[in-house]
């Protein structure tokens, strides 16, 4: 099992840290806590005991970053100031999403960092011009396009496909349409949103009924994904061995639940039932350093942390997770769960050295 390009140190690519707001009039710099300096061009913050939205900026839509998106709404984005993408972090203006004083937050930040245009009638590569910024390396891209009201293929800038995608309309109050490739057995004709519980629906309006391929990601009609002449923006994952998984697994419905193998020890955990009604569940290894973990919040709603209560519990493991729960949002027995889950570490890295459990 080996590493290159810097994946033995995922910390160069994705990071998270809990921290205060301050509400002071000059904002506040937050700086990762990592071993390795992280410049993101992706962050996500949540306010964790009041409840106010989730918000996520990234350094595509706007440069520098002035438009938020909520993945607990289907709204448009808002114009509110991040203040900057800075070396190893961002500098917060006030606002109660990111910097209330009375606040406490986590946030979640992504490093991609390779700009690009696309013509797509110059290069060939998709029917619809988009903008992005990727790294091949750690498997993420940022992509935006205008909608052309018909289905087509948008460069996604990655050199393999991706396994998960999730999309929002920045101009139009539309469910943000996700992708991921172990939904069902055939995850091109299926679509979850992340802004609601609802189970998969199969519909060819998103994906055109076609799979992600090594150079773009189609979209069909839907309003959600592709309008005409509305802006959207898509967050792309693909696999990396022991950095980023988009997986599957089957709930038993047991306190000693299914143990889910990643290949890494995870930092950051995003799951749903998606064969069922269900949130979409956030845990980190920030927010709970100890096993059993069970400080969450979800991705489709405002609320905070306690009122989701404890009873959604995982271990966080060196080369994976295991359901410690009865829950039958993260362990419903029989039920498909899916889950995106990126590394706080390898398994073994590149020179032979496992990682520690926790």
């Amino acid at each position: 099992m080996s590493y290159t390009n810097d994946l033995d140190n995922p910390e160069l690519y994705f990071q998270v840290k809990t921290y205060a707001g301050n509400n002071s009039g000059s904002g506040q710099a937050i700086t990762f806590d990592g071993s390795e300096n992280m410049q993101p061009d992706f962050v996500w913050v949540k306010c964790r005991d009041v409840g106010h939205a989730h918000t996520i900026y990234d350094s595509v839509r706007t440069s520098p970053a002035k438009n938020f998106l909520k993945s607990d709404d289907n709204i448009a984005e808002r114009t509110v100031a991040l203040g900057s993408f800075d070396s190893n972090g961002v500098t917060f203006t006030n606002n109660d999403g990111f910097n209330n004083g009375s606040g406490n937050y986590v946030i979640w930040g992504w490093k991609a960092g390779t700009s690009f245009t696309n013509d797509a009638s110059s290069t060939g590569i998709g029917t619809i011009d988009s903008v992005g910024s990727v790294s091949d390396t750690a498997g993420v891209s940022i992509v935006t396009w205008t909608g052309t009201g018909s289905a087509g293929t948008i460069k996604h800038g990655l050199s393999t496909a991706p396994s998960a995608i999730i999309t929002f309309c920045r101009s139009t109050g539309y469910h943000h349409s996700t992708f991921h490739h172990k939904n069902t057995s055939a995850p091109e004709t299926d679509v979850v949103y992340l802004n609601l519980t609802n189970a998969t629906a199969d519909d060819s309006g998103f994906w055109n009924d076609t799979l992600p391929t090594t150079s773009v990601f189609s979209v069909g009609d839907d309003n959600s994904v592709n309008q005409s002449s509305e802006t959207y923006v898509a967050y792309c994952f693909s696999e990396r061995q022991g950095y980023f998984k988009a997986g599957v697994y089957e709930g038993n419905g047991n306190a000693d639940g299914p143990f889910v193998y990643t290949g890494f020890k995870p930092a950051f955990i995003i799951a749903k039932k998606s064969s069922g009604t269900s949130h979409w569940l956030m845990m980190d290894n920030k927010r709970d350093p100890f096993n059993v973990a069970d400080a969450l919040v979800v991705a489709n709603d405002a609320d905070t942390e306690s009122n989701w209560g404890t009873d959604r519990k995982i271990d966080f493991l060196s080369n994976g997770f295991k359901c410690r729960s009865t829950s039958t949002e993260i362990n419903n027995s029989g039920a498909t769960h899916i889950y995106m889950a990126f590394a706080e570490a390898p398994f073994v890295n590149s020179n032979g050295v496992p990682t520690t459990a926790r």
